[in-house]
């Protein structure tokens, strides 16, 4: 195995699911801890590491329709459901002696940090982990566009999706088996074959500022490690021809 990771800064997208393990709903005990130790295995290795957790096993949207939310208090709630999320993967971090910092994108001061770029750039620099929640701080915008839009802020080389699959298919490999899997795509093909990799937003803005997307699955041994280390068996998505 390689040993030297190729990168050095890397923005990481949790889904709300990832944290949610074989439950369907909440937080899993297994699933936080085995995410706190990836993130610690690439932390070891010198990375500075940004994160940016969805809140969707908390709330997703379909919740909204049924309840009969409006859109706008809808995302809001989401929001919120970031921060549960973040909170919980950094107790889990600081359990293992990796420090780490929430920041929201809504002010909620007597609980989190206020996100804030130049901060977060010291924490990046100082080694310490910064957990981005709160989304954008706006309705109407995804956490994958926040992480897009957090990875281009804190200049980030790569931006790492985790899933539960292995990377990117043609169609979905949960539902038919013979699905294939691509191993490299462009941004326009992500964007006209409608892969639903990331939103349409997420991935213009990593496009127009050269953000590689590498999707993979967080939940293989060592998966992480191995993407850092440039051993991934996930799919890379970047600059067209």
């Amino acid at each position: 195995m390689n040993s030297r990771p190729l990168y050095k800064r890397v923005l990481i997208k949790l889904s709300g699911e990832a944290f949610m393990g074989a439950q369907q709903f909440g937080l899993e005990y297994s699933a936080c801890s085995l995410i706190a130790n990836s993130i610690k295995e690439i932390a070891d290795l010198g990375l500075e590491i940004g994160i940016v957790v969805g809140g969707g096993n908390i709330f997703r949207g379909n919740l909204a329709q049924a309840f009969g939310f409006r859109r706008t208090p809808a995302d809001q709630i989401g929001m919120i459901a970031t921060m549960i999320n973040g909170l919980s993967l950094s107790q889990a971090l600081v359990s293992l002696g990796v420090d780490a910092h929430v920041m929201s994108a809504i002010p909620c001061p007597s609980v989190l940090d206020n996100y804030h770029w130049p901060k977060a750039l010291e924490l990046l620099r100082q080694g310490s982990i910064p957990i981005f929640v709160g989304g954008t701080g706006n309705p109407y915008f995804t956490t994958d566009t926040a992480a897009a839009l957090r990875a281009s802020e804190i200049q980030a080389e790569i931006l790492l999706k985790a899933t539960k699959v292995d990377g990117v298919f043609d169609k979905d490999p949960l539902k038919f088996p013979d699905a294939v899997q691509f191993k490299q795509l462009t941004y326009t093909q992500a964007l006209t074959d409608n892969l639903h990799i990331m939103d349409a937003t997420a991935l213009a803005m990593c496009r127009e500022n050269k953000i590689p997307i590498y999707v993979f699955n967080m939940f293989q041994k060592g998966a992480l490690t191995h993407v850092i280390l440039g051993e991934g068996s996930g799919t890379l998505v970047t600059e067209d021809d």
